[in-house]
């Protein structure tokens, strides 16, 4: 009776020990902290040590690491984490309205706002890998309501992968009793090494609306885009997949997009943006998934789904 006595004992607190670090293990991926100026931020870690951080202000991605550390966006030196001023990098979430196509305020008003965790979020996919998430809502204010005059949820799950890529998934919903459109962009801040020293691939032949010629329509012949002065393009009707090769850390960017079918390619060299420090150019490019052409359009009851879907792969 001893010997079954003190087995017994054994395995009780090895089962203990194993249910202390189950719930260790799922504290340490799921932080809910104090971010810049006591801005709430989640952070998301994977059992490799690979890392993303999001802002309940804006649902704003500010951080996406390898299981190096290595940061693989980029937050302006100046970024200004103080509402209603909108946070200069990372991924910001640009609805219901890109830029000043529209009646709104420019880019919209979702990255100005307060989101919040989902409670009740869309059910994981069987079969995938789903370790390192977070589920995120936003419904409009009555005085949003007041701007944009129409009932929503917009849900966004961020999520690792298992090799390490980072995906958005957005969905919006139509809660309203009529149909509304939008134009909308997921604007990631990707880190390079020198803005000079990388290439995008993927958009040759295309039409593009240039937006530092009024949006005047052209198209672009050249096999790759390079940099070497002020560039904002939105590209129509893009393939699924885009890429960003920098040949100096001799790695590439792929950019994957499902249900946005434009693409905004943007660096403002130069150009003085009073949120963005003189230098930091160099150290970024945007590469989008965008609807901007031709609005989305939601009827009642009925949900949009949109995927951004980045990763980093040696370059060949």
């Amino acid at each position: 009776m001893g010997n079954k006595g003190n087995l017994g004992y054994l395995i009780f607190l090895w089962a203990t020990l194993v249910a202390v670090v189950a719930i260790a293990t799922e504290q340490r991926r799921f932080e809910r902290t104090k971010g810049i100026n006591g801005l709430e931020k989640i952070i998301i870690r994977d059992d490799r040590g690979r890392s993303f951080e999001v802002y309940l202000y804006g649902g704003q991605v500010a951080s996406w690491k390898n299981e190096k550390a290595e940061e693989l966006l980029v937050m302006s030196s100046k970024a200004i984490f103080k509402p209603p001023t909108p946070i200069r990098g990372g991924i910001p979430i640009l609805f219901p309205q890109y830029s000043n196509t529209g009646p709104l305020p420019s880019h919209g008003f979702v990255r100005q706002r307060f989101w919040e965790i989902d409670t009740n979020p869309p059910q994981l996919p069987s079969n995938s890998y789903y370790k390192a998430f977070v589920d995120l809502i936003l419904r409009p204010s009555q005085d949003d309501f007041k701007i944009w005059p129409h009932k929503f949820e917009y849900r966004l799950r961020v999520h690792l992968g298992p090799e390490g890529d980072l995906i958005l998934t957005s969905r919006v919903k139509n809660t309203d009793v009529k149909p509304f459109n939008f134009t909308m962009a997921l604007h990631p801040y990707f880190s390079v090494s020198d803005i000079s020293e990388i290439q995008v691939e993927g958009l040759q032949n295309l039409n593009y609306l240039d937006q530092l010629n009024n949006r005047a329509r052209s198209t672009d012949h050249d096999k790759a885009i390079i940099f070497k002065s002020q560039f904002d393009r939105i590209y129509l009707s893009t393939p699924d997949d885009l890429r960003i090769v920098d040949k100096k850390k001799k790695k590439t960017i792929v950019v994957h997009k499902e249900g946005q079918v434009d693409a905004v390619v943007w660096n403002p060299w130069e150009k003085k943006v009073n949120d963005l420090g003189t230098e930091d150019y160099r150290r970024f490019v945007t590469v989008e998934s965008a609807a901007v052409e031709k609005p989305i359009i939601v009827n009642p009851g009925q949900e949009w789904k949109g995927v951004l879907q980045m990763s980093v792969v040696p370059s060949t």
